[in-house]
């Protein structure tokens, strides 16, 4: 038998700790086959903060650099739906990183200043009205992801993206379900696109004032559905969603 070259075996020695330390970081979610490039990570226990450990775990095995992909807007009666791409510098993470849907408004405005101050490279990705109606939200939401990763400065390796369906993109993906509360990135995304969005339904208040949307972002609260009997439907809202049908007269609600 040949001896072994000792560059291979500290190559072995590194790959075999490196797929340790994957399998580890993985112990907390149950995978499952997805589409080609593709697989499901179903989050385990939600009580866990969100870490950096898959994703220096993937970087120990060479997949780098990674982005978090995360959306903010699907359930919305109005407005467009936002995502954002983020890759995180792992000599300089902002403290406070959470799910967006755990921060209040004012904290999600104090971490998106961190991120963008930490030399954070990240994008967005936007699908307007117009598109959602067309194209259903989910596909919408969808293209928007793999908007905002073909908008980022660096190119990633490896994605990691929230739910359980991946965008179409030329990296390798990785569905995690409730991902903005496990992975940094991913939560990082997750504030990225909530401010971002949020934002954008501010400004847009100006434009069509009377529904409230500074307050509720578009979403359907009992404030938006007393607006659209008093003033009707604005070119913010989604005509494929059924509570603006209703208010069309498009459809009638079943009692």
């Amino acid at each position: 038998m040949a001896p072994c070259h000792p560059d291979a075996a500290a190559s072995d020695a590194f790959e075999a700790a490196a797929d340790a330390a994957v399998d580890s970081a993985c112990r907390r979610f149950d995978t499952s086959a997805e589409p080609p490039n593709a697989f499901s990570m179903k989050i385990a226990d939600s009580r866990f903060k969100p870490t950096f450990e898959l994703e220096m775990a993937e970087r120990d095995l060479g997949r780098w650099p990674i982005a978090g992909i995360d959306e903010a807007g699907r359930g919305p009666w109005a407005g467009p739906v936002v995502t954002a791409a983020v890759i995180l510098d792992p000599a300089n993470i902002p403290t406070g990183i959470d799910d967006s849907k755990a921060l209040d408004e004012d904290g999600r405005d104090v971490i998106y200043r961190r991120i963008v101050e930490s030399g954070a490279i990240f994008a967005t990705g936007i699908a307007d009205v117009e598109r959602i109606d067309r194209d259903n939200i989910l596909n919408a939401t969808l293209w928007a992801m793999s908007e905002a990763i073909r908008a980022l400065s660096t190119k990633p390796r490896l994605a990691l993206v929230d739910g359980n369906r991946s965008p179409r993109l030329a990296c390798e993906t990785r569905t995690i379900v409730k991902g903005d509360a496990k992975c940094l990135s991913i939560a990082a995304a997750s504030i990225i696109a909530k401010v971002t969005r949020d934002r954008m339904m501010i400004a847009l208040e100006r434009e069509f004032p009377g529904y409230g949307f500074a307050r509720h972002k578009g979403y359907g609260t009992p404030e938006h559905k007393d607006a659209l009997a008093r003033i009707g439907v604005c070119p913010l809202h989604r005509r494929s969603f059924k509570p603006i049908q209703l208010a069309l007269g498009l459809v009638e609600e079943l009692t």
